[in-house]
């Protein structure tokens, strides 16, 4: 996996350089809060999602320059979730990334702030026509990614879910997809998504995108909720067992490791089936689906 090792690297690097243009630093008294945007919008993290972008953009050869700016107003809706999942109100932790989280490293009201504009910076960032020549397209950039973050059948609908889910001990399989299906699985299908239509991709095509997006994202829960019980919270970057403490239904708790990890597979060599429409072009997008099963982080 070596490849695909320089290849994530690679998109990595190009992401920050994006967002750091993006969200330039600044004299002006509101400063503050652009300092607490770039904390956690530059902080690393796996870029997983602007991945799946480039590379699904990559089948249908579009340019870089304007996937990477996806990519970017995607990251910046992933980040802004994180501040706010973070918050005391919500998951309450400390630790984000192998640093303080955004409401230490600042303050709650910061972090807050931080959060919102990330979020409606995004949207921005997707309607200019830097973004893509074609208005049409633009507009189906907008209108999914709101899709995916909001709260009727989206990320905050999954958050939600998520928060209460320690006083439903009787939550099941099904219930359990379904909330993880909307608070993690919901970006990472737009990300796919995203290439598809920034690449004009047929029905066809789409259809196989969306249809491997779902199944990683679903596979990367679940081997979210195994790290949780048998990763290490240094490669991890934040506290652990934290789900098993607060009484919250997870996979595990659902499947047992061995069932999970069986599950998480079977996730995987579906996705990977489906991107068979796209020969050998499709090769990096299956490495990075069997990554999903072995990451530490």
């Amino acid at each position: 996996m070596e490849n695909l090792k320089i290849a994530m690297q690679d998109v990595a690097s190009k992401i920050e350089v994006t967002l750091d243009e993006l969200m330039p630093l600044t004299n002006l008294p509101e400063a503050r809060v652009i300092e607490a945007m770039r904390y956690s919008a530059l902080g690393g993290g796996k870029r997983l999602r602007p991945f799946l972008v480039l590379n699904s953009a990559r089948l249908f050869d579009v340019d870089d320059k304007y996937s990477l700016r996806i990519a970017s107003a995607l990251e910046m809706i992933h980040c802004y979730s994180l501040i706010h999942d973070d918050l005391p109100a919500m998951d309450d932790d400390d630790m984000r990334r192998g640093r303080p989280t955004n409401h230490k490293a600042f303050d709650e009201a910061t972090a807050i702030l931080a959060g919102d504009s990330l979020l409606t910076y995004a949207f921005e960032v997707l309607a200019d026509e830097k973004t893509s020549p074609d208005a049409k397209v633009r507009c189906e950039l907008v209108k999914e990614l709101a899709i995916a973050s909001g709260g009727f059948r989206g990320m905050v609908s999954g958050q939600m879910l998520d928060l209460t889910a320690g006083d439903k001990p009787d939550i099941d399989l099904t219930t359990i997809s379904r909330l993880q299906d909307m608070k993690t699985g919901c970006l990472i299908r737009y990300a796919c998504e995203a290439g598809a239509i920034i690449g004009k991709a047929s029905d066809d095509e789409k259809e196989a995108l969306v249809s491997y997006s779902k199944d990683i994202g679903l596979a990367f829960q679940i081997t979210d909720d195994i790290l949780d019980v048998e990763g290490d919270a240094n490669l991890v970057g934040k506290a652990l067992r934290k789900d098993e403490e607060a009484g919250k239904v997870t996979f595990v708790s659902l499947l047992g490791l061995d069932e999970a990890k069986a599950r998480a597979k079977e996730l995987v060599e579906r996705a990977n089936q489906t991107l068979d429409i796209f020969g050998k072009r499709a090769e990096l997008l299956k490495q990075v689906a069997n990554y999903i099963l072995i990451r530490k982080s």
